[in-house]
Formats: C-alpha cells, structure tokens, sequence
C-alpha cells in the first residue's frame, strides 16, 4: 500500500499535467510575441528614417524651387551668365540633392527586412504542437 502511495505522489494528476502544458504554452506564445516585437522594432525604425529622407526630398525639391532658387539663378546673371544657363544650372543642382536624398530614403528602406526568426520559431512552435510525440 505504501508503494502505490508513493507511486501517485510521484506522478502527476492529469489536471496538473494540463496545467503545466497549459502555462508552458503560454510562456512559449509569449516569448514568441517579445521575438516579434524585437524584431520589427528595428525594422520599423529603418522604414521611418527611410520614409524621413523620402519626405525631405520632397518638401526640398517642392519648397525650395521658388524663392531661394529663382534669387541663386539671378545671381549666376549678375555674373554674366546667360539667363536661361543660370536656372538651368540651379535646376540641375536641386535634382541632384534630390536624387541623393532619395537614394539614401531607398538605402533605409531596403534594410527593412521580415522577422525571420520569429516566423521559423513560430513554425518549429506549431509543428510541434501538431505533433508532440515527434520531435525534430
């Protein structure tokens, strides 16, 4: 008698077993989640500064068209450049600021990359829920 009462105590009941799947589950489901957050916290961070320089070079090439551009280019006039060289000359100068802005916007968003390890993670988490018995 005494070694069938040792022999439950040691085993667990079929509620604590549920129970401690149960809270493992849910420590793994939660460490899975902090993973994503990681990892698209950066990802996030580079698509913004991408978009931050993709809007730079929009309000520049916008904005500054006008005003400072048109006074540059009577400038270039002043020192006797023909006319239509000096805004052709500030014109070309601005595209080119332009483009380099977007080339840098273009650099940070590409580095905007899926939460690899998350996703394989997340995979190898629902496989073996499907097949518990199995193990990879």
């Amino acid at each position: 008698m005494a070694i069938t009462h040792n022999a439950e105590k040691s085993d667990p009941s079929l509620g604590e077993l549920v129970q401690n799947a149960s809270t493992q589950l849910s420590t793994i489901l939660h460490g899975e989640i902090e993973l994503a957050k990681y990892e698209l916290k950066s990802s996030v961070a580079n698509a913004g500064k991408g978009v931050g320089f993709f809007a730079a070079a929009a309000v520049l090439l916008i904005f500054s068209l006008t005003f400072g551009l048109i006074a540059f280019a009577e400038g270039l006039v002043a020192l006797h450049i023909w006319r239509w060289a000096a805004y052709l000359i500030v014109f070309g100068a601005i595209v080119l600021l332009a483009a380099l802005l977007g080339f840098l916007g273009f650099k940070k968003v590409k580095k905007v990359k899926a939460p690899e390890r998350t996703i394989s993670t997340s995979k190898d988490t629902a496989a073996f829920l499907r097949h518990p018995t199995q193990q990879a």
